[in-house]
Parts: structure tokens; C-alpha cells; sequence
């Protein structure tokens, strides 16, 4: 029997099992399998890739860093422009599909140019990969998500992203094992193949998902035919993004969240190199890493996010990370060592994957339609990168300074204070949305 046909009677096995982990209901059991299959296939994919990209990174040379990810932001800000007009031509099905397999195809020429390159074409193939990794992995998570917001409304979304949740991470954790129980034995190439394959599996759950997403919406009747164009401007993302000021603040929590992770990615990059000298061990070293990272996210998306945020709501529970982002880097400033940047970032990722993603992608589901793609789009990936590129040039600017890691770690920390009030603050906008949005749905289903 197909998953999309599964029995919706809150006796069916699928729902008897799902229920047992997470307060879902009958008739979003289908989809919610199809939703956390989708996610699992494109972290799979990604986490197959991650390894090798930052492996290539630091093959490049640790200096050059900042111009990889200024690269990444042009490479972003280029990319939103057709892929706005994706969503304003075609149905949501459709544009996503040739989202994804404009990628899969890009997988499949940087395996044939590995394959084939001399030792240094590789080093200037690896530092483009470095790039269209970064880009590709904010693009089609991204894409998840939106679809993932226009399906699922703010209620749904507290009980449900959380377990959602938990197949990126269960993803990763298959990406990951597999890059290290091969990576010495397998050419990067054999494993792009792979990572391509797990992306047509996400194009066919796509599909699926979409002829579920009407039967189980609760948004308003206006909003529930789906697979229509979505229309609207080229520039409408950018222009919404910029001008609600719920929207601005939500891109101003991703800034700061980027500007603070590039600032610790830079510190374990750096870290990392005088550690191990051997290319595969720190591959492997970093595949290690992110296995971590998983494995902890795992548990806490299971069985404590959806709790915490029910406990707290979702002001205190968007608050957590920046309050163990300040607290972190002041471990760090005390003790600057491989042992304190590696733990911290364990939890730091851990905490973003089971905590404060799913909760942010909640902030999305009490804004138009129109903005859940194009306005989403452009924060999730070019403000994104906008934040990585600030990090990674006022870190080159406190290195070049003489700022050592205590130092730097301390303008970490301010910043994280900074970016705990926007969290509080958004938390509190997004109730009072959510109350407003739940207010107008019985007029609008007339």
C-alpha cells in the first residue's frame, strides 16, 4: 500500500506508531511521513557532500576562506532571481522539482570534473565545489521548508516540526556514517553519485506530499488550492523581507546566527589544521563531527522539542540558542582550545537542528503565502550568506589586527546578546499573529 494511501482511521498502524512518539492526528499521518522521508533524502544527500566541501575548504588554504564565502553570497543573490521567477510562473510541484534536479545535475558534472581534473585543477575545482555547496545546501533545505510551511499551519507546526525535525537528523547521521566508512576508500566522485540519487527520492516525495496537502490543510479556503502559480514580482522577497518589520527582524535572527557561527566555523577551522595534517584525516576528523552533532539532535527532536515548546512557547524556545551561543563563547574566551571549540560546536549545531530551526520555521506560517516562498527564500539563503560573509570578513579583520581567540570569542559573545532580544521579540510578535491569523480563519472559510 502507497504511504499517500495509508488508512486515515486513528486506528491505522501508521498513525498507532507516529502517535506513540508525538500528538498527531489521523489524517496528517500520511503526510507527515512523506514529510520526514522528503527532508531525510535531502540531509542524506547533503551530508554525503559536507565533508568533502570542508575538506576542499581547507585544501584551498585556510586564509582564503572569507573569499569562498564571498563567493557563496554572489552565488546566492544570483541564484534568487530565477528561482523567483520559478515561483511565479509555475505550480509549486513543478518549480521545485526543476529546483532540485537543476542541482542533481550539477552533482553529476563536479563528479565527472574530480574525476578527471590533474592534482591542481583539483585545488580550484574543490574551492568552486566549496561554494556550490554552500549554496546548494541553504537552497534546497530552504525549498523543503517553504513547501513544509505552506502545508502545515502554526498549530500543526508546534506539535509536528519537531519530529519533522528529527528526519534531517536522521538523515545527516546516514549521510554522515556513509562519508566515513568510505571516504578512504571511495573517490569523492563515486560519492556524488550518491548524493545525487538521494535528491530524485526527495523529487518523488515532493509529489506525493502535494496531492496530500489540500486534504489536511487548516489553513483558510482561499489558501488550500496549492498548486497554483503563487505570481507576485521578481523582487517581492526582497522587497517584503525588507519592509515588514516582523519579516526584518526575522532575517536580523538569521544574520546573527550566521555572523556567529562563521565566527566559530573559522575558529575550528583553524584549529583543526595544525591538528591533523593528513587530508583524509580531516575529512574523517569532520565527518566525526557532524556524526556528534547528530546523534545529539536526534535525541533532544524526539523527545524534548515538542515538549519545550509546548512548556514554553516559542519566544523562550527561539531564545535558547543565542543564551548558549553567549554562554559558549565565553567558555571559549576562558579556555581557547581543539577541546572547547569542538564541544561547543557540537552543541551549538545540535541545539540550531533540534531547537531553534524548527521554531524558526514557525515564524513563517503566520505571513502571506507569497512571502512563505519568495520573501523565505531570500532570507534563508541570502541573508543567510550575508551573515556568513560580515563573519568572515570581521573575523579576517580581527585576525589581521592580532585578536587572538579569547578576543574574538568576546565580540562573539556581544553579539549573541544582541541576537537573544531579537529572539524574545519575535517569539512574542509571532503569538500575537498567530492569535490574529486564528481569529480571521472562520470569516475567510465561509
Amino acid at each position: 500500500m502507497a504511504l499517500a494511501d495509508a488508512p486515515q482511521r486513528s486506528d491505522s498502524a501508521l498513525h498507532r506508531f507516529l502517535k506513540g512518539i508525538i500528538d498527531v492526528r489521523p489524517s496528517e499521518a500520511p503526510a507527515l511521513a512523506w514529510a520526514w522521508l522528503y527532508i531525510f533524502s535531502l540531509l542524506s544527500s547533503y551530508y554525503i557532500l559536507r565533508p568533502i566541501r570542508d575538506q576542499m575548504g581547507i585544501a584551498g588554504g585556510v586564509k582564503n576562506l572569507q573569499w569562498l564565502f564571498t563567493g557563496t553570497l554572489i552565488g546566492m543573490l544570483v541564484l534568487n532571481v530565477p528561482f523567483s521567477y520559478l515561483v511565479k510562473s509555475f505550480p509549486r510541484e513543478k518549480f521545485i522539482a526543476i529546483s532540485y534536479r537543476f542541482f542533481i545535475a550539477n552533482i553529476l558534472l563536479f563528479a565527472v570534473a574530480l574525476y578527471i581534473a590533474t592534482p591542481e585543477q583539483t585545488i580550484w575545482i574543490g574551492r568552486v565545489f566549496f561554494i556550490w555547496t554552500s549554496v546548494f545546501n541553504l537552497f534546497v533545505v530552504s525549498i523543503f521548508w517553504q513547501m513544509i510551511v505552506d502545508v502545515f499551519a502554526a498549530e500543526q507546526g508546534k506539535r509536528l516540526f519537531g519530529f519533522i525535525a528529527a528526519g534531517a537528523t536522521l538523515g545527516a547521521i546516514a549521510g554522515s556514517t556513509f562519508t566515513v566508512s568510505t571516504v578512504q576508500h571511495v573517490a569523492p566522485g563515486y560519492l556524488m553519485i550518491g548524493s545525487a540519487i538521494m535528491i530524485e527520492i526527495a523529487v518523488f516525495c515532493v509529489r506525493r506530499l502535494a496531492a496530500l496537502s489540500a486534504s489536511l490543510s487548516e489553513r483558510p479556503k482561499a489558501e488550500q488550492n496549492d498548486e497554483r502559480p503563487i505570481g507576485g514580482t521578481l523582487l517581492a522577497g526582497f522587497r517584503d523581507a525588507l519592509s515588514s518589520s516582523y519579516l526584518l527582524n526575522v532575517s536580523l535572527f538569521l544574520l546573527l546566527y550566521a555572523v556567529t557561527s562563521t565566527f566559530l566555523y573559522f575558529q575550528q577551522a583553524s584549529v583543526i589544521s595544525h591538528a591533523f595534517s593528513n587530508r583524509a584525516a580531516q575529512t574523517q576528523f569532520f565527518a566525526a563531527i557532524d556524526l556528534g552533532v547528530n546523534v545529539l539532535t536526534l535525541a533532544v527532536q524526539l523527545f524534548l522539542t515538542g515538549r519545550i515548546l509546548k512548556r514554553f512557547g516559542v519566544g523562550t524556545t527561539l531564545s535558547m540558542l543565542p543564551a548558549a551561543s553567549f554562554l559558549g563563547f565565553g567558555a571559549i574566551a576562558l579556555v581557547p582550545s581543539l577541546a572547547s571549540v569542538v564541544a561547543f560546536q557540537i552543541v551549538r549545531r545540535a541545539g540550531n537542528f533540534s531547537i531553534a530551526r524548527p521554531t524558526r520555521e514557525i515564524l513563517f506560517t503566520v505571513v502571506p503565502r507569497e512571502d512563505r516562498y519568495k520573501a523565505k527564500s531570500f532570507i534563508d539563503t541570502a541573508v543567510y550568506r550575508l551573515g556568513d560573509q560580515i563573519g568572515a570578513w570581521s573575523f579576517a579583520l580581527l585576525s589581521f589586527l592580532k585578536l587572538g581567540a579569547t578576543e574574538i570569542s568576546v565580540v562573539a559573545a556581544v553579539a549573541s546578546a544582541i541576537w537573544l532580544a531579537n529572539s524574545w521579540w519575535l517569539g512574542r510578535r509571532q503569538d500575537v499573529l498567530a492569535r490574529q491569523q486564528q481569529a480571521a480563519e472562520p470569516s475567510d472559510q465561509d
